[in-house]
């Protein structure tokens, strides 16, 4: 390693070596800036200085730095070292969904290397964007083998980081494939090499990020959880220390969401949101918006939730299931009922997608009476959960079956699906969808008499909403106890078919009724077909009758 000079001394290069030795990344980031600014530092020193540049955020430093470091390489004709650094500048700028900057790094370290026939420990790191791009063609095989190859090399020259590399490839390549056993075990090794501080913080950084988003794909909810855990303990004993980038920090604010703490979510996508601002290219940033907007949404924050979403779909994220299930909660049942039957057929034949839409479709269709068209996702969504069998997914196709079983009056039915749901979102440690299973739960108990325990699981429920401040949840349990305290509406009619049975009677058409109640004339014809089903009729001049008798057209 070069001497400092006096100059680039007195500007603190000591000290910033010392920062960087111990991993004080602020420390280290502001005197090697400090020294660099005095007087232009050593190769080895820019590139650390690129490095904690990175660490604590300041990307565009980073990669001026890495360019400078890659030219001092090479003019002291240390090939290795140079297409390192330019690895580190496409790997990083790919991340950023800036392709094309990127592969031009890429290219320029591979003629190097060609050009110098050195056999290095960068051979290895070239290959992982071949791996890559075969992960994102789907060409699981080819993916698989280039990762064989990087371990290989990572092995020949004892590299971590290219293990790393090596290890969560091959990993992302099975579970690509389907072989998620064998595929999730590779990501677990590969983290336990990032926690026990085998790699370097930057590749910490992207390994994390990658086994997440496989563990969302695989709906591994306990997994993404253990390592969120695991990777946070990792960086509280490096200050400053900012691994994750955009898509990376949905994906927490998606596990904190899941895990109940709502407000530190909202603060972690808002920063993803702060941090890809000035980035165009990020394909992460509709993801932020549209995350965002669910959280905004459970908070019942609607107007702001809608311009999340609006903003998802600006960056190329659909904004479907979540605001279909805004217009829902805002009570445009026939929007929400238009909009997620679109998206749900756009996603035949992709069994992951569809499975995250069912859950949605399966409520909206219920609230508009459609009981057997929600009957056929429930089935289909249990079909899913049988077949790929991750705990969450078996969680929400329960949960889906009880709520329909309930539709259909199987109390009994939906009493023990939602029981089996309301377990695994327990076991999971994912106390708002517990809660909502609660809501239905108590609704089984107090059709099967038990009223005592129905106050009890709606008493629980109230409790977990707002610890959340899940306020339109609030809202509906405040509603169904002032609909308690009346009377019950005679013939088992909801309060939505009795508003129905009260236009019919007073000469409405089903137009005429979808236009005063905002819903479609498809949804006044379930109801009415409900209805007659319910009061045992099959005429409107018989509803008719049966209004003015029980006093229902008041």
């Amino acid at each position: 390693m070069a001497e400092p000079t006096a100059a680039a001394d007195r500007g603190g290069l000591a000290e910033g070596r010392a920062a960087y030795r111990r991993r004080d990344w602020p420390q280290a980031y502001d005197r090697l800036s400090a020294a660099d600014a005095r007087a232009p530092l050593p190769a080895e020193d820019t590139e650390h200085l690129a490095t904690a540049a990175y660490l604590v955020g300041h990307e565009e430093t980073a990669f001026a730095a890495w360019e400078r470091a890659w030219l001092a390489f090479r003019a002291e004709g240390a090939t290795g070292r140079a297409v390192r650094c330019a690895f580190w500048l496409g790997l990083t700028l790919a991340l950023l969904g800036e392709h094309s900057r990127a592969g031009g790094w890429f290219s320029r370290a591979g003629r190097l290397l060609e050009e110098s026939g050195a056999d290095c420990v960068e051979r290895g790191y070239l290959l992982v964007p071949s791996g890559v791009q075969a992960l994102g063609t789907g060409d699981f095989d080819r993916a698989r083998t280039t990762c064989a190859d990087v371990e290989r090399i990572a092995a020949r020259f004892g590299d971590p980081d290219l293990t790393a590399f090596g290890t969560l490839g091959q990993g992302q390549a099975l579970i690509g494939s389907g072989d998620v056993v064998r595929g999730t075990a590779l990501l677990d090794e590969a983290m336990v090499g990032v926690t026990a501080g085998e790699v370097s913080p930057v590749t910490a950084g992207i390994v994390y990020c990658a086994v997440i988003l496989a563990c969302r794909d695989a709906f591994d909810v306990r997994r993404a959880t253990e390592w969120t855990a695991a990777l946070s303990r990792w960086c509280d004993g490096q200050p400053g220390l900012k691994p994750y980038r955009g898509q990376c920090l949905v994906h927490r604010s998606e596990v904190m969401q899941m895990r109940g703490a709502w407000s530190d979510a909202l603060a972690e996508v808002r920063e993803a949101c702060a941090h890809m601002a000035d980035r165009d290219s990020d394909p992460a940033l509709g993801m932020a918006q549209y995350q965002r907007g669910e959280l905004l949404r459970l908070r019942g924050e609607f107007a702001h939730a809608e311009e999340a979403y609006r903003q998802a779909e600006r960056w190329g994220c659909p904004p479907q299931p979540g605001l279909a299930l805004l217009r829902l909660a805002q009570g445009r049942t026939a929007d929400a009922d238009a909009a997620v039957r679109r998206v749900a057929a756009q996603a035949e034949g992709d069994r992951v997608r569809r499975a995250r839409i069912l859950a949605a479709y399966v409520d909206i269709l219920l609230a508009t009476g459609d009981t057997s068209g929600a009957r056929e996702a429930a089935d289909e969504l249990g079909k899913a959960a049988d077949d790929l069998g991750p705990p969450y997914l078996r969680a929400v196709a329960a949960g889906a079956d009880g709520t329909v079983l309930l539709a259909e009056r199987d109390a009994s039915g939906a009493w023990e699906a939602l029981n089996a749901a309301r377990a695994l979102w327990q076991e999971l440690r994912v106390p708002y969808e517990a809660a909502r299973v609660g809501v239905s739960m108590a609704e089984a108990c107090a059709l099967l008499g038990d009223h005592d325990t129905a106050g009890l699981e709606l008493d629980a429920a109230r409790t977990v909403f707002e610890e959340l401040g899940a306020a339109p949840d609030l809202a509906r349990l405040r509603a169904r106890s002032e609909r308690a305290a009346r009377p019950p509406l005679p013939g088992g009619l909801t309060s939505r078919e009795a508003q129905v049975l009260r236009l019919v009677a007073g000469g409405a058409g089903n137009r005429e009724i979808a236009a005063t109640l905002v819903i479609s004339e498809k949804t006044v014809a379930r109801h009415l077909s409900n209805m007659f089903t319910k009061l045992g009729v099959s005429s409107r001049a018989a509803a008719t009758a049966y209004a003015y008798e029980h006093g229902l057209t008041r």
